[in-house]
């Protein structure tokens, strides 16, 4: 018999996690989706209904804003990996708690170690508050690299948010070509 492999036994472990309420409440867990390997990464906060009813991250509405934005800098769920803070919905879209951020964030590092990105990009302020910096502010911050342990961070604003106040667009315009250049220097072989 085939030994699973090693992202496929982090799967297999996440999909039995039960440290926080989270777990319990869940339809499907919401690992992440895309090349396993890809030199870059985006990471959400965590799913919403639909995300939980499909067991894939970005499916709704702001999925498909995404795979717009996705589009713009020459990338799609092909080549490169979108994954969560947290892998269960919480209840009524929330915002996912510390307490749940806390007992989900060894799965999103094992998934870092894995995929050994060279950009991460952080979808709004929960995810950049995580990954980033703790007090980040997505109003003033979005759009700004920052570099950590070899690797290139950024934040943009949330497709959802996009989605409610159109008039953070244009900016997100901006740093999606910042982020296009960046990925160009530091990833050409996405290009090729």
């Amino acid at each position: 018999p085939r030994v699973p492999t090693a992202w496929e036994q982090l799967r297999q472990r996440c999909e039995q996690c039960q440290a926080c309420g989270l777990g319990a409440t869940r339809t499907k867990l919401v690992f992440g989706v895309g090349k396993q390997d890809s030199p870059v990464l985006f990471v959400g906060e965590g799913p919403g209904q639909q995300e939980d009813l499909q067991g894939e991250p970005f499916v709704g509405a702001a999925g498909k804003l995404l795979d717009e934005m996705l589009s713009i800098i020459d990338l799609g769920r092909d080549n490169c990996y979108i994954a969560n803070v947290v892998k269960c919905r919480p209840p009524g879209n929330r915002d996912p708690r510390e307490e749940e951020q806390a007992a989900c964030l060894g799965w999103l590092y094992e998934q870092i170690r894995l995929i050994q990105p060279k950009i991460i990009i952080c979808l709004g302020r929960i995810a950049a508050g995580v990954l980033i910096e703790k007090d980040y502010r997505i109003t003033r911050q979005h759009g700004q690299w920052v570099r950590k342990d070899q690797v290139w961070y950024t934040a943009i604003y949330h497709p959802s948010a996009l989605l409610r106040d159109l008039n953070r667009r244009p900016e997100t315009f901006l740093d999606l070509l910042s982020i296009r250049e960046k990925v160009r220097e530091v990833c050409p072989e996405l290009y090729e």
